[in-house]
């Protein structure tokens, strides 16, 4: 899986440096440069970002002023010209400090660094959710209780997502990708972008087509492969 970044850094060469960096790994995806604050604030607020790398010192809002604004903060590598600001990028969380210039190896290390780190959180919240039978979500403007074991599908309407239970309909707002974090491994498969399905509720496949709680769902090109490497392993039409 890819590990989506962004860029941030109010001097063009070093964005391309950065971007040349990110072209060299082959596990990165770089989603986007922003040469001010503003405009990366701006983008991640509203999009899924794995990995942010930031200088500090930029004109309008700055690199610390960013981090701060945040609520949900990615994992941040800085990337700047001063050694001052060290002690105080580190007690915001970032993962590792980069002075410039830097070389590619030591640029990897950073990367190699947070994407450990990358899994060991997802394996920690993988863990907290094993062994549990059910999970809240917000709608309606009360907390639900759903337990997975009552999910049959799971649909995704814009910033929406619609959890098909075998009693009702609960509409939260929340990303799939979120969603995905709370379900237990191997008991649910995406797919497609709009559909999550509970693999024990599948009652037939036929082509591209899952016939799920008296519904037929489409398989989407992008996770056919996947989806049929787990009903029939070794088959992947």
């Amino acid at each position: 899986m890819k590990v989506k970044c962004i860029a941030v850094d109010d001097e063009p060469l070093a964005l391309d440096i950065v971007e040349d960096y990110v072209s060299k790994v082959p596990f990165l995806e770089l989603a986007g440069k922003f040469n001010d604050g503003l405009s990366a604030l701006e983008y991640l607020v509203s999009n899924e970002t794995d990995l942010l790398f930031l200088d500090i010192e930029m004109g309008g809002l700055s690199g610390m002023q960013l981090l701060g604004s945040l609520d949900k903060k990615p994992f941040v590598i800085m990337t700047t010209a001063y050694r001052n600001y060290a002690a105080d990028a580190f007690d915001l969380d970032v993962t590792d400090y980069l002075l410039k210039p830097f070389t590619f190896e030591r640029f990897l290390k950073a990367v190699e660094k947070s994407c450990s780190l990358m899994n060991r959180k997802k394996e920690e919240a993988a863990n907290s959710v094993k062994d549990e039978k059910y999970f809240f979500v917000k709608s309606d403007g009360k907390m639900v209780k759903v337990n997975f074991d009552d999910i049959v599908y799971i649909e995704g309407l814009s910033e929406y997502i619609i959890i098909k239970t075998k009693a009702a309909n609960i509409i939260t707002l929340q990303s799939f990708k979120k969603i995905e974090e709370s379900l237990p491994k191997g008991k649910f498969a995406r797919i497609h972008k709009s559909y999550m399905i509970a693999l024990d509720k599948i009652s037939s496949v036929k082509g591209q087509s899952v016939f799920i709680g008296g519904k037929e769902l489409p398989v989407g090109d992008k996770y056919k492969k996947s989806f049929y490497s787990i009903i029939s392993p070794g088959n992947t039409k």
